[in-house]
């Protein structure tokens, strides 16, 4: 991902196994800067270590021991007006936005017929297909990676990890609503799917809506969650216009809906009020069904990192997630 703000790059194995007594919290901070040139993660990542033992999917606490930290005191509603616009390639910015009415989805909620896609964000054996992984792909306005490793936390539990483990759990509430959830990937493939693939998979399944998970691997100073929206873009292959305004308000139900539930704070190191507009990342731009990502927390934060590998957090964080869906299509 681009801008001011950006990812730290992912080590190589080599480069990880020379380097490891070397890395400082300085090189970690300066390295962040370049990652958000890419779709989530920068092309260093794909050729990062193995993931650690934690297994995909799993009810486990990580390096950290559940319930060790209490959640973060929310913050205070924002004030602003809903996103209308987006930047232009390559200039992520912040967009203010009202706190939503967000609705309180009954437990009973009715999805029958309704079709969701989630897409959890990258995969824990992309990193030993860094070849793979970093073959270009067009996304409209440009050329991304393939796909990358994601990030970790200092203890070494993995970004897919994460991501696997929440989206299991939302979709477990979603299907007892009644709701069909397709996954682009459930640790079921060697690599991937690349971005483009991840994109298509809305229209290929027929979805209402799609919904990417992540978790950031931003400065280790900072911390909170925030919502990546799609920015209008028609370029190329490219044409979301359709989506962008469904997009946006199932933006503002997920950021709602996920502060309620689990209490993270918006994130203070990028976006603004927990909402980030973005026309570089592929998995929006061509995207033909409303989308939008979540960053969970920052997992270079060793608070966020204790949430994050705590499993009552998680279960918390995928009925935020859940209810966040069930708002946008049982709502107007």
């Amino acid at each position: 991902m681009t801008g001011p703000t950006s990812r730290p790059p992912r080590r190589s194995a080599l480069l990880r196994a020379t380097t490891v007594v070397a890395a400082v919290v300085p090189l970690c901070t300066a390295g962040w800067f370049g990652w958000r040139a890419v779709d989530h993660s920068d092309p260093a990542a794909a050729t990062a270590a193995p993931p650690s033992a934690v297994q995909s999917g799993a009810v486990q606490s990580g390096a950290v021991q559940s319930g060790s930290q209490a959640p973060a005191t929310p913050q205070s509603p924002p004030t602003g007006s809903t996103p209308t616009g987006g930047a232009p390639t390559g200039t992520p910015t912040g967009t203010a936005a009202a706190p939503g009415d967000t609705p309180a989805p009954s437990a009973a909620a009715d999805l029958t017929g309704r079709t969701i896609v989630l897409d959890p964000g990258h995969n824990p054996g992309n990193f030993a297909h860094p070849t793979e992984i970093n073959r270009q792909v067009d996304v409209g306005n440009g050329h991304k990676e393939c796909d990358t490793t994601g990030t970790e936390t200092d203890a070494g539990y993995t970004e897919a990890d994460y991501t696997l483990d929440v989206t299991r759990r939302a979709r477990a509430l979603l299907t007892a609503r009644g709701a069909k959830v397709v996954f682009t990937q459930d640790g079921d493939r060697p690599w991937g799917p690349c971005v483009d693939e991840r994109a298509r998979a809305g229209a290929d399944a027929h979805a209402d809506v799609a919904l990417s998970v992540h978790g950031d691997g931003g400065p280790a100073s900072g911390s909170g969650f925030h919502v990546i929206l799609p920015a209008k873009v028609v370029a190329g292959k490219a044409d979301n216009s359709a989506i962008v305004e469904p997009s946006h308000r199932l933006g503002l139900l997920l950021r709602d809906s996920f502060h309620a539930a689990t209490g993270e704070p918006y994130a203070d190191y990028i976006a603004h009020d927990g909402l980030d507009t973005r026309s570089d990342l592929g998995g929006l731009n061509l995207s033909a069904v409303p989308k939008v990502f979540i960053e969970c927390g920052n997992m270079r934060n060793s608070a966020d990192a204790r949430r994050m590998t705590d499993p009552q957090w998680r279960q918390e964080a995928a009925q935020g997630i859940a209810d966040a869906l069930t708002a946008f299509l049982t709502t107007h």
